[in-house]
Parts: structure tokens; sequence; C-alpha cells
């Protein structure tokens, strides 16, 4: 493919509409008869490039210029993919919000990213007015559908003024430029704004190309919106699946299944939650997809017994990917099924972490001593050798360089280098590497049990406990102040698995910690009947809300 020379990462798209002009870019299910197959737009690259450089020129001529931040809130659809490349091509700063993180949250959100411009369906614009999203600084409205009383104008009078084929040059914006703020899911913590430049988002569409080669002709299904945007750049079909968004775990595997099958699906992103889901009814029905090459999976870490339901649907050679990063560095690292299952989902079952695999190329990784404080300078880091347990720090072109309006976040989580040349981004995450340079996963920093006489992580203790059969999944969380907390296991079990004798599950899980010198001092165990999960993934869980639940149930 031709060397881009702009570091603006909507440039991709020009680029494979010249290369693949009458190639389809994105089909989108519209909606009818529910008992019947949906029927699917289908838009080309060439069309596609054309309606984004249409909206483009409609939105700067209503004043949303280059370095906009421009909160957008409209479902996938043409309407999505031509906004979004619009605003990139324009040089424009989209600001992107789960609408699922709750309502206190999204306007804690849209406050500090003290957005000019509101682009949103008439639900978003309603709820916008009625709650205040955005008030002190938005000046910019604009509906996608029908207006009612907020005033502004519509995506639809705006287009209504501009030629079919207008054509619009995209911004030579530089690799530093801000091209975005993302926020993070909020599962430690509150969410956060990462402020993406278009050379991180340059960045992330050549790994993903190179680490799963990924080539122009395939066909891809993302059930995670942002992930859409990635296909047409690297020249894959898009097809939008039949979903909610923000409930992943909820997902109809029949719909998703009969996706692959009729656009004969390549590549497919699923959080661990959704993955799930659809491996238990292949396996339950017997169902091969033999067009997958690859699936990948991300959000939180895939239990092994997942990867291998979902993976046996596979042909051979094509594998379940579970890449590790975060929305301020994806991807870090990545690992296929094929190792996993074969080799270090063992090791994890013993209580050593999960293996994340081996950092991408161009990602330095490090492993540092745990610290809650800033660490100002990378001269004051103490990096840890093979098998230690710290925190993982990264740096490379694709991670963020800080929070947006967080200068104290952007503190706690980066570190200069001025020595080397810019900075680390600390994940926050707990981990270290092996003999054979793969990095293992054990916890979110914020999430460690100190008790008087050990520290205890999340990650490898709750995996000796989740190979009990009637398991579904566990998590620690500690009870009273850090450094004299209480080890307490809260357990999921499998749906419909019988708690007519809870007391003898108990016993069984105190008999397997036992055996193990990281879980034998957890002796306190509480089942709960569906853990807290993030809206994004719905499978990160929230050690926090569970850390309370706990508390109260002891006290």
């Amino acid at each position: 493919m031709t060397r881009l020379d702009s570091a603006n990462v909507a440039a991709h798209l020009p680029e494979m509409a010249r290369l693949q002009p009458d190639a389809p870019a994105i089909f989108i299910p519209r909606r009818g008869d529910p008992l019947q197959p949906p029927h699917y737009d289908q838009y080309t690259f060439a069309e596609l490039d054309r309606q984004s450089c249409r909206t483009a020129q409609a939105l700067e001529a209503y004043g949303i210029r280059r370095g906009v931040r421009t909160v957008l809130m409209v479902p996938p659809g043409i309407e999505f993919f031509a906004l979004t490349f619009a605003l990139f091509k324009i040089g424009a700063v989209p600001v992107l919000v789960d609408p699922g993180m709750g309502v206190k949250n999204l306007k804690t959100c849209l406050a500090e990213a003290q957005p000019q411009a509101f682009i949103g369906i008439p639900k978003a614009h309603l709820a916008r007015v009625l709650l205040g999203w955005g008030r002190p600084s938005v000046n910019r409205l604009i509906t996608v559908g029908r207006r009612l009383c907020w005033g502004g104008a519509t995506l639809e009078r705006l287009l209504a003024s501009v030629p079919q084929d207008q054509p619009y040059p995209v911004a030579q914006t530089a690799a530093g430029e801000p091209a975005a703020v993302l926020f993070t899911s909020g599962s430690t913590g509150g969410p956060k704004g990462a402020l993406y430049t278009h050379g991180n988002f340059s960045a992330q569409v050549e790994m993903l190309r190179q680490i799963y080669d990924i080539r122009p002709g395939e066909v891809d299904l993302p059930t995670f919106p942002l992930f859409a945007l990635f296909a047409p750049a690297l020249g894959m079909s898009s097809v939008v699946p039949e979903m909610d968004f923000t409930r992943p775990a909820d997902v109809d595997p029949v719909k998703i299944v009969a996706a692959i099958e009729r656009f004969q699906i390549t590549t497919m992103f699923g959080s661990p939650a959704l993955i799930n889901r659809i491996g238990r009814y292949g396996e339950a029905q017997g169902i091969k997809l033999p067009s997958l090459k690859r699936a990948i999976s991300a959000g939180a870490p895939v239990p092994a017994a997942v990867l291998e339901r979902f993976a046996n649907m596979l042909s051979d050679g094509a594998e379940v990917f579970t890449p590790y990063g975060a929305t301020e560095a994806l991807p870090v690292c990545s690992i296929g099924s094929a190792e996993i299952l074969a080799e270090t989902r063992h090791a994890t079952d013993q209580g050593c972490g999960v293996c994340v695999g081996r950092p991408v190329p161009g990602i330095e990784l490090e492993v540092i001593a745990i610290d809650d404080e800033p660490i100002a300078l990378w001269s004051q880091a103490r990096k840890l050798g093979v098998g230690e347990i710290g925190e993982i720090v990264v740096r490379g072109p694709q991670v963020t360089p800080s929070y947006f309006n967080r200068p104290e976040s952007t503190a706690l989580a980066k570190i200069a280098d001025p020595e080397g040349g810019g900075f680390y981004h600390r994940m926050g995450d707990l981990g270290y590497r092996d003999d054979r340079g793969r990095v293992w996963f054990c916890g979110r920093k914020a999430h460690r049990v100190v008790t008087a006489d050990e520290t205890l992580f999340t990650i490898p203790c709750e995996a000796v406990f989740n190979t009990h059969g009637t398991v579904f999944r566990t998590a620690l969380v500690g009870v009273g102040e850090p450094g004299r907390q209480r080890p307490v296991l809260c357990v999921e079990l499998e749906k419909g698995a019988d708690t007519s004798d809870l007391a003898r599950i108990h016993r069984e899980l105190l008999v397997i910690g036992a055996g193990h010198a990281i879980t034998r001092n957890i002796r306190t165990v509480l089942f709960h009947p569906a853990f807290p999960v993030d809206i994004r993934h719905n499978a990160k869980i929230f050690r926090e809300k569970l850390a309370v639940w706990a508390g109260e149930k002891l006290s």
C-alpha cells in the first residue's frame, strides 16, 4: 500500500477508496421483521469516502473546524462512520463516551471534555437538555434525525446544501496533534478521557495489521463500535452486527453466527463475555465457523475454558487472540489461544497469573516496584527483574500522552524520561516477565489485598479457585484498611448450578485454597448472585463495589 504522508488516521479511507473503490466498506442491518433475516444496506469504500467528504464540508460550514472538540453520540450506522471520518478529515476532535456508563459519569465526562459541539440522535439531545450535559461550553448542536425544541441544525439540512461529489482534502495533521478524546470504562476509579493523537491512531492501525496479518478484502464483525472504525482503515469490509452494544453479555448468538456465515466473516472482535456466550451456544449446537481466520478478545482476562469452547468452533490454524492493553495504550502484548491452551493455562490454574504474551513490535515494556504515588522521572523508578511482580509500564507510538483536563491523573500515570526521550505510561496493572520474555498479568494495582502479613494479588488467587467445576468466576477483595485487610473471596456460580448445598461448595473451595501457598490464608468465602461488571465489555469485575458489599455482609 502507498505510504501515507499525513499522520491523519482518516487518510487511510481515501487511500482505500482509490485502491478498491467498489469493494464493500460497511454493511448496516436495517430493522424489519424480527422473525426474518435482516436486510443490510451496503456502502462501498468510494461511497463512504464521498459521504464523509460531503459530511466534512457540511460540518465545517457550520463552524466545526480543526481542533473543535465534538461530542458524538450516534449509534453505529452510516451516519456514525461518515461523521467520525469527517471529523478526523477536518482535524476536529471527536469526544467518544459510552452512553451506558451512567448519567452521573456522563455528565462528569462531558464537563471535563469541555466540548464546543454536540452531534447526537434525538434521545441524546433530550438527555443533554434535561441533564445539562456540556451546557457551559457547547455552542454548536447537530441532530441526526428529527430535531425538537433544542435548537441547532439537523444533519439532513446541513448535507442538503453540499453537492453529492463534494471533495474534501484531509487535514495534514501532525503526529502529535489531538485526534480524539476516548473515555476509559471507569472500572477502577471513574472514567478518564484519554487524549489520542493522530500518531496514536495511525500506530494502532499499523500494529493491528502487522500483528494479525490483516489484509484488504477481509471481512470484519466488530462488536465494539470503536473497533468498527479500524476496519475501513485496514481495507476490511465491516459488518455491523445486530446487537445492543451496551450489553455484549446478552448478545443473541444466533444472530452473530448467522452474520458470520452469511458474510463469511474472517475477523471478529468480541469481549470475553460475548465470546463466552457464543462459545457456549456453539458447543451446544455443534457449530463450526470455518471462515474465521482469527477472533480477537480484550477488555478483561479470558478464561481458558472460554477460549477453548470458541477455539473448537474454528478451523485448524485459526486462533482466538487476546491482546493486552488499555484505552490509554493498545495493543501492548498479544498471545493466541494455541499457546494458552497448550501451555500457559496450566500455570494459570496453579496461581501464576494470566499470560498475556510478548510485547508487540515498537512497545518498550518494563516492570517497576509497586508505588501508589506519582513518579516524576524515570530515573526514580526501580526496575524489577524476571519473576518479580510489580507495576507494568510501557512506552511506544500507540501510548497516549495524557488525560484531558486531568492533570492529577496524568501525573499519576505518566513518568517522564528526558534522557531516553518521551515518557512511560503506568498501566495500573501488576505483573511480571518470565525468562522467555512473556508478560504475566496479576491484576489491578488498586485491587491488591494487603493484610498484616502479606500482599495478595487478585488474578493469581482467583484462578486457583476458578478451577472448581461449579464456579463461573471469583473475585478477591479486601475488607478494611490496607495493611490490615481481611481477604474475602466472592464467588459467582455457573448458571443453573445446584445451590442447595452451598456449605459443601464452601468447604471444597477452602480445600482448594489450602493447597496453594498464595491462597491458604483466604478463609472467608461469600456467594454472590451476579457480579457487577463494566458496561463496555460486561467482563471487568467492579471489585470496589464487591468490597463494599462484602464489608456489609460481614459487619
